[in-house]
C-alpha cells in the first residue's frame, strides 16, 4: 500500500514537522498529518500506511469529544471534495489540490504556540517508571514507596518537558519557565490537562481503554488558552487494553511499540540515519493504529 511521506500544496509552508506538514491559509493553518513515522526523536526512512489518516481523524474525534471542556483551534476537518473546494476559496488558490488531504487534514486557528510538552501521568510505566526505581519520584513529584510497574497512581501527576526541535525534551524547570515567560499561564496548563485528562479517561474506560500517560499541546487563539496541535493519538499516549492491564510488569499497548521494540533489538545506535522497517514490522504498527481508532469510535477507519 502507497504511503504520503512528503506533500506539496501552492501554499506558503508554514512548519514541516516530524509527521505533520502545516501550511499557511492567511488567518488559518492547514495540517496534513503525513504517514512518516519517528522514533528516538529520529524520523524513519519508510512510513506507516494510513498512519495519517488515523493520527488526523483521532484528534478530530477527541478535539469534538473535548470542545465543551477546553477550546482547541480545530475549524474544519477535510472530510471531502466539497471541504477542499471550500479550503480553496478560503486560500485563493486557482488550482487543483490533491485528493489526499481527504481524511488526512483540518484546517486550524493560527495560535502563538506554548513551547511546552503537558504531559500527564495516571500510571507508572515507561520512563517515569525508570525514574521512580532509581530516585522513588517522577520528574520531582515523590511517590509512595512500593509501588509497581504499570500500577496506577493515586492522582494523575503533570509533568510538563521543554518542546525542542534541536535536543530531547526534558522535564521543566522553574528557570525554563521564567526564561520562556509563561509563569502566568502555568497553572491554567496544569489545571487544563488534568481537567482533559481526566474527561477522556472516563469515555476511554467505558470503551475497555486505559489511558497510561499522554502529552497535550496549547497555544493562545485570539489571546485565549486553547490546545493545539494533536490530540490522545497514539504518538502522543501510551494506551492499554483494560482486558489485557495486569499490575506488575509492561503492558500491551495501542501505538508504535513494535517500531521501538524491533528498533531497540537491532543495534541501531538512535542516531540518524534510521533503519527500515521490515514489512511484518509495518503491518502490526498499521493494525495498532487501526485498531485504537475503531475502540474509541465504534467505527473502522
Amino acid at each position: 500500500m502507497a504511503v504520503l511521506l512528503e506533500t506539496s500544496l501552492p501554499f506558503p509552508l508554514f512548519r514541516r514537522g516530524k509527521v505533520r506538514d502545516v501550511y499557511d491559509l492567511g488567518d488559518r493553518l492547514l495540517i496534513v498529518s503525513t504517514d512518516r513515522i519517528s522514533a528516538f526523536d529520529v524520523v524513519l526512512p519508510c512510513g506507516i500506511p494510513d498512519k495519517g489518516r488515523v493520527l488526523n481523524q483521532i484528534s478530530a474525534f477527541w478535539f469534538s469529544q473535548t470542545a465543551h471542556v477546553v477550546p482547541n483551534h480545530l475549524i474544519k476537518v477535510i472530510g471531502s471534495n466539497a471541504d477542499i473546494d471550500e479550503v480553496r476559496s478560503w486560500s485563493g488558490c486557482s488550482g487543483d489540490l490533491p485528493d489526499y488531504l481527504i481524511g488526512r487534514s483540518m484546517v486550524v486557528a493560527k495560535a502563538k504556540r506554548i513551547p511546552v510538552e503537558c504531559v500527564v501521568r495516571g500510571y507508572l510505566s515507561g520512563s517515569a517508571w525508570a525514574e521512580y526505581k532509581e530516585t522513588g519520584a517522577v520528574t520531582n513529584v515523590h511517590l509512595p514507596t512500593g509501588m509497581k510497574e504499570s500500577q496506577e497512581l493515586a492522582q494523575p501527576v503533570f509533568t510538563p518537558t521543554t518542546k525542542s526541535e534541536t535536543e530531547h525534551d526534558r522535564p521543566l524547570t522553574d528557570e525554563d519557565i521564567e526564561t520562556l515567560g509563561i509563569e502566568d499561564v502555568m497553572t491554567d496548563l496544569e489545571e487544563r490537562s488534568l481537567l482533559i485528562y481526566r474527561h477522556a479517561q472516563r469515555y476511554a474506560q467505558t470503551h475497555g481503554i486505559m489511558i497510561a500517560d499522554t502529552k497535550f499541546e496549547f497555544g493562545l487563539v485570539d489571546g485565549e488558552l486553547a490546545l493545539i496541535d494533536e490530540l490522545l493519538t497514539p504518538d502522543s499516549s501510551r494506551f492499554w487494553s483494560a482486558s489485557q492491564y495486569e499490575i506488575g510488569r509492561s503492558q500491551p499497548s495501542f501505538d508504535k511499540q513494535p517500531v521501538r521494540d524491533w528498533l531497540s533489538s537491532s543495534g541501531w545506535n538512535k542516531e540518524p540515519p534510521a533503519p527500515t522497517l521490515p514489512p511484518e514490522v509495518i503491518q502490526a504498527t498499521t493494525e495498532r493504529y487501526s485498531k485504537i481508532y475503531q475502540l474509541f469510535t465504534g467505527s473502522p477507519i
